[in-house]
């Protein structure tokens, strides 16, 4: 359980700064804006999606998730800035079958 609230903590930091960057190429830990831009309505404060969409969970199964676990201590500004509802985002990980990396803990 503390591997997947610091996966998905690391998750929403490397998410929201990469969809603050310019342009929807640039991207941190093999995603690109556009593909973190995916997963943020199933993590969403208001108006939340049931379920992380395919394209979001085929983007987090080829990003690199040791990567994005580097970021884990830094996520709550960002959590609130980009209105994310942190278990939401803890959440998106199991939900979409991933297993999370030993550095998530």
């Amino acid at each position: 359980m503390a591997k997947a609230h610091a996966l998905a903590a690391a998750l929403l930091l490397v998410m929201s700064v990469s969809l603050s960057a310019l342009g929807g190429v640039h991207g941190v830990c093999g995603m690109s804006n556009d593909e973190f831009k995916l997963c943020q309505p199933a993590a969403a404060v208001n108006n939340p999606t049931d379920s992380p969409s395919a394209d979001c969970c085929a983007a987090l199964g080829k990003a690199n998730l040791s990567c994005i676990c580097r970021y884990k201590g830094n996520a709550g500004i960002w959590l609130r800035k980009y209105h994310i509802d942190a278990k939401r985002a803890l959440a998106l990980p199991g939900k979409c079958g991933l297993t999370v990396p030993n550095n998530c803990s």
